[in-house]
């Protein structure tokens, strides 16, 4: 994290409301367990992450044809992670989303596609002003065919000069531990509060620059 009051920090804090509140933290429930929701007929998933899980979740749920998205942590070396211990640095997960999403109206590729344009894949271990491997941007597939899109997605983006490199990873999809309830929508549920902390951390500002204004 940044020295002082980071935006990671500032983040925490608005969970409670204020940074005095922060100081004085409630013990965490573990993480609900993996599988925990209930995928309608028809649907699939992808896991993907990009720095605070609370920015990711509300641009991939902007999508049509995307039907959810669940914030969440994954490819860790601890079970039942916390909040509190994701943040730390020391579990080895990412704060990544769920996405489930009806196939018949949105492909996996057009996922991707929206989800490069929401990240900044130039940085390695951290996405805007979120800086630590719990925030590295990532694709995690389910099966070979998700692998090969996701690699092909990749590679496309590198062809096209538009970035040296890019440190985004792609690698198998370990177990997703659902995120504490109160993460869950929480743009929707805190509007001001969200909107206050993605302004300050300058993800909007950094995506004009990396991609050019939305056009979606």
């Amino acid at each position: 994290m940044r020295a002082g009051l980071g935006w990671g920090f500032i983040a925490g804090a608005l969970l409670t409301g204020s940074v005095a509140a922060q100081t004085v933290s409630k013990p965490m429930a573990p993480a609900a367990a993996p599988g925990a929701t209930t995928l309608p007929a028809g649907s699939a998933i992808a896991i993907l992450a990009g720095g605070c899980f609370w920015c990711i979740e509300a641009d991939m749920e902007k999508l049509p044809g995307v039907l959810s998205a669940e914030s969440g942590y994954i490819n860790g070396k601890v079970d039942r992670p916390t909040y509190k211990q994701v943040s730390a640095g020391g579990t080895g997960h990412t704060e990544a989303i769920r996405v489930v999403f009806d196939p018949a109206r949105i492909t996996y590729e057009r996922i991707l596609e929206h989800f490069w344009r929401n990240i900044d894949p130039t940085v390695k271990d951290a996405q805007f002003c979120d800086v630590g491997n719990q925030y590295r941007s990532g694709i995690y597939f389910i099966d070979a065919a998700q692998q090969k899109a996701a690699e092909a997605s990749r590679d496309a983006l590198l062809s096209s000069k538009k970035f040296p490199r890019i440190h985004t990873e792609i690698a198998p999809a370990g177990t997703f531990w659902v995120a504490e309830e109160y993460h869950q929508d929480y743009y929707k549920k805190n509007p001001i509060r969200y909107q206050f902390y993605r302004s300050g951390c300058g993800r909007d500002a950094r995506l004009a620059d990396l991609w050019g204004k939305p056009t979606n």
